[in-house]
């Protein structure tokens, strides 16, 4: 994403760097993993693209999957070379990397001010948070910014853990906050220890000085300090604080496994992630993948066999009835899909080698703007309608590539009620009324 034209004092360049590798040791593929229907790398677009201050968003990746993706989320992208992409490579160095690219690409009279280093694995940062550290460059004078929570635990570690082996270091204690004894260096023995504290003394919470934990979500650096330095912090850095329950970084399948749990919660009241009935007139259906597991059985003599789920038929007799106009479009001239069709009561066109041009000639014959059109699709062939109408939405077993372009992604795969989450996204609760 970019906006064109100068900087001017009032409104700075300002430069999101999304850094996303495509290798991942340990979750593969993690930065296309979708965390609410949305993969994580599209989630950090968006919420970059939605920050007052962001000017442009681009994505410093060595994936063409991910490449793919974040263009369709409407981020600019630079290919990362081999030498800045291993397991070893800096983010600082991806950074540094893609401003150059970016400039070069857009020539010397787009110079950027600010330059924001923001991470994909923290699924639940918020454009106000990306503001947050933007502002204390921007705003505030600062040289670098970062995102972090309050944080009152008490750290241990386990001296058997440390590189040199166990030793001892004196505690020092001063009495600077409430006349108690507050710490400044521990004790290190062998076992356990404590980091910010001894473990021989222990002052109320109220008594303690405020610990800032460090979220790894967002960083902002001045850019001419960046060039420079080679690394997010120096100057003055100014903490932005963070709501500390939304603190959460995607390391591993435990951690994508909990930041799954906690999307509804999160996701709701901010930016709409899931369409209701007020927001669409139509609902058009692909067939093979999204009706169905992609997965064809063929007899001896030759005829094919696919298999369906009762819950989609029951979504979308809901939908068909709640006074939606409905249309399944297929590419696969098949019987199958005409007797699907004809069971359903929904028309159905097939056989169909450009759906996005049929799809546009529907809408003009049924008087419906394709804005108000929601296309449930599974593979790039989907992607030409996927870019026709307001709401497109893949289904939880589409190509890495069609979930990217998406606006929402379904929990489920194709052929397993993928459809028929969609119609509960709809119609809600009045889903179960309708065929009480």
């Amino acid at each position: 994403m970019s906006h064109p034209g100068p900087a001017s004092p009032q409104a700075r360049r300002v430069l999101a760097v999304i850094p996303a590798r495509g290798g991942s040791k340990g979750v593969p593929a993690k930065n296309l993993a979708p965390v609410g229907g949305v993969p994580l790398v599209v989630r950090a677009v968006r919420a970059c693209s939605s920050a007052r201050l962001v000017t442009d968003v681009v994505v410093s990746t060595d994936d063409h999957v991910i490449a793919e993706t974040a263009r369709a989320a409407g981020a600019e992208v630079v290919l990362r070379p081999a030498a800045i992409a291993g397991d070893t490579a800096t983010s600082e160095a991806a950074v540094l990397h893609a401003m150059d690219a970016h400039e070069a690409r857009h020539g010397t009279g787009v110079g950027i001010d600010v330059v924001l280093l923001v991470q994909c694995t923290s699924p639940f940062l918020t454009p106000e948070d990306i503001d947050g550290v933007a502002a204390a460059v921007v705003e505030n004078g600062a040289d670098t910014a970062v995102t972090v929570a309050p944080f009152h635990g008490f750290i241990w570690r386990d001296a058997a853990d440390d590189a040199d082996g166990p030793a001892d270091v004196p505690a020092q204690r001063t009495d600077s906050v409430g006349g108690t004894a507050t710490l400044a260096n521990s004790t290190r023995t062998r076992g356990g220890y404590g980091v910010n504290h001894d473990k021989s003394f222990r002052p109320r919470r109220q008594d303690r000085p405020q610990d800032l934990l460090e979220t790894g979500a967002a960083y902002a650096m001045d850019a001419a300090g960046f060039r420079t330095e080679k690394h997010r912090f120096f100057g003055h850095t100014e903490p932005v604080r963070t709501d500390p329950a939304r603190v959460l970084e995607v390391d591993d399948p435990h951690d994508l496994a909990r930041a799954r749990a906690l999307a509804p919660l999160f996701d709701t009241g901010h930016a709409k992630a899931l369409p209701t009935a007020a927001d669409i007139d139509a609902v058009v259906l692909d067939f093979d993948g999204t009706q169905t597991d992609d997965r064809v059985l063929i007899d001896s003599d030759g005829r094919e066999f696919v298999s369906v789920h009762r819950g989609d038929g029951l979504g979308i007799a809901a939908l068909r009835d709640s006074g939606l106009r409905m249309l399944i479009l297929s590419t696969e001239q098949n019987p199958v899909v005409a007797a699907r069709a004809k069971k359903l009561r929904l028309p159905v066109l097939h056989g169909i080698d450009r759906k996005d041009l049929a799809l546009k000639q529907w809408c003009e014959e049924q008087g419906i703007a394709p804005e108000r059109v929601l296309y449930v699709g599974n593979d790039v062939n989907d992607l030409p309608c996927f870019a026709l109408v307001g709401w497109p939405v893949a289904v939880a077993s589409a190509h890495d590539v069609v979930r990217g372009a998406a606006r929402a992604v379904t929990t489920v795969p194709g052929g397993e009620g993928a459809i028929r989450e969609i119609a509960s996204w709809i119609l809600g609760p009045s889903l179960d009324s309708l065929h009480s």
